[in-house]
């Protein structure tokens, strides 16, 4: 079984809003969510003061070394990375056990604040996604496959 399920706009629009909304609260700059191998499926933010599809892609793959360096100590449940830096700093959650949520914010703003208001947004993408997974297709998309440099393409709203 595949570990993104097909989403529809309505998907990337509800993942858009809660996204929107959680950077509104949280005063972060940049928040986005990869599908596992840290490829890119939805941005918001200031995309344009970082290569989003690269940040993805690296952030996603150090919270998966951080999950298997855990598992070879017998630690099992991490559900967060942090790293702080002197101007900005960045905060990895998992969504769901392959997918994860991906937040750069300035140092000055408080990392407890930044996992407060994630602890809902994650909530509220996983349960999408599991309302995607539901669909009668339940097909999923390989990203993999598909080999896209930027696959956020593929998410993209259609134009009115």
């Amino acid at each position: 079984m595949s570990t993104l399920p097909e989403l529809l706009e309505e998907d990337v629009q509800e993942i858009e809003s809660a996204l929107k909304d959680f950077l509104a609260k949280s005063e972060a700059t940049l928040a986005l969510v990869t599908a596992e191998g840290g490829f890119l499926i939805v941005k918001q933010g200031d995309s344009e003061k970082y290569d989003s599809t690269t940040l993805g892609a690296l952030a996603s793959n150090a919270f998966s070394a951080a999950q298997a360096i855990g598992n070879i100590t017998g630690e099992t449940t991490f559900t967060h990375i942090y790293q702080q830096g002197d101007k900005s700093s960045l905060l990895v959650s998992d969504i769901d056990g392959h997918n994860t949520m991906v937040v750069v914010f300035p140092s000055s703003v408080s990392v407890g604040i930044v996992k407060y208001y994630a602890t809902p947004t994650v909530a509220a993408i996983s349960a999408q996604f599991s309302k995607a997974m539901q669909r009668p297709t339940n097909r999923g998309i390989d990203l993999a496959m598909l080999n896209l440099p930027d696959s956020s393409v593929l998410f993209q709203q259609k134009s009115a």
